[in-house]
């Protein structure tokens, strides 16, 4: 049976504003992401690092509508509780470059749309990152895989109003989204990725479209190519299917005694965890404990190692 379009309110994402004549060159220049591509009908996904190619955020790069205060810079949907470092962070790197850097937590708010008709209430077609006006936001087809609906960055009063009215069933459960990316084996800001320790590599950024290779340096660039082209990455975040209580976040993943990786998030029997390769014996792999749950750990079919 089709699952029935529902939005799910994810009050975990926040929004930046980065405006200013400056913006896509400044942004292109510290991300890993080419924000020259993003306009009114496109928006990616990319990662802020260290100089040393670690984790620091990941985030959506949205353009705001025509007519909002700021059309003509971009909307950065990044972690709520986070989005002060990465401005703080930005803010070391901009010199003299013309932008400017402010919260919109107060006033926006974002929500993922997810079931087989999602797109279609939105006129959306099914095109990672394609984008289009909803409201008084913008609605986009998720950049990284096309199976995880889209998302939706809007008014904060105007969300469930705006999204009733395109046909969408609002489901404040977190659990209904993080299962499905769980199981998909798509990692979730800081949640899966430990902050200045995860690599891009690792973590999937390139199959799921957070990098590009072509539009020059950025922040951190030298360690993630190297990483590429030498097939330096040693370990993969990978869904995995737990079969016992779920053991919080940092958990060790043991195979025959043995560490075999990291437990990340978890919910209703689904997770993602990094794992050693060399502890893998194929696409699926079994024979997993982490706490008193047993594991079994998929090899995505997005994934390319």
């Amino acid at each position: 049976m089709p699952q029935p379009p529902v939005a799910v309110p994810l009050p975990h994402r926040g929004v930046l504003a980065v405006t200013g004549t400056d913006t896509v060159s400044f942004l292109n220049s510290v991300t890993s992401n080419d924000t020259t591509a993003v306009t009114g009908e496109t928006t990616i996904w990319s990662a802020f690092l260290t100089p040393q190619g670690k984790f620091q955020h990941e985030f959506f790069a949205a353009a705001p509508p025509p007519g909002h205060p700021d059309a003509g810079g971009l909307w950065l949907e990044c972690e709520a509780e986070r989005r002060e470092h990465l401005r703080k962070r930005l803010a070391v790197y901009r010199l003299r470059s013309r932008v400017s850097l402010a919260d919109r937590g107060e006033d926006l708010a974002v929500a993922a749309l997810l079931g087989e008709r999602a797109l279609g209430l939105l006129d959306l077609p099914a095109l990672e990152g394609f984008t289009r006006r909803l409201g008084n936001g913008v609605a986009f087809v998720d950049p990284r895989l096309g199976q995880l609906g889209a998302r939706a960055i809007l008014p904060r009063g105007e969300l469930e109003s705006t999204l009733d009215a395109a046909g969408f069933a609002v489901d404040h459960a977190l659990e209904t989204y993080d299962g499905q990316r769980l199981a998909l084996g798509v990692p979730d800001g800081s949640r899966d990725l430990e902050v200045e320790r995860a690599t891009l590599m690792e973590s999937g950024f390139d199959e799921l479209r957070g990098i590009d290779w072509n539009k020059g340096c950025f922040m951190g660039q030298e360690l993630t190519a190297r990483m590429k082209y030498r097939g330096l990455a040693k370990k993969r975040l990978l869904p995995v299917r737990l079969d016992g209580p779920a053991p919080p976040p940092g958990t060790q993943v043991r195979r025959n005694g043995k560490v075999a990786g990291t437990l990340r998030s978890a919910v209703n029997g689904v997770g993602i965890a990094l794992l050693r390769l060399d502890a893998l014996d194929g696409p699926e792999t079994r024979g997993l404990e982490a706490g008193d749950a047993a594991l079994t750990a998929h090899k995505p079919p997005w994934a390319n190692f």
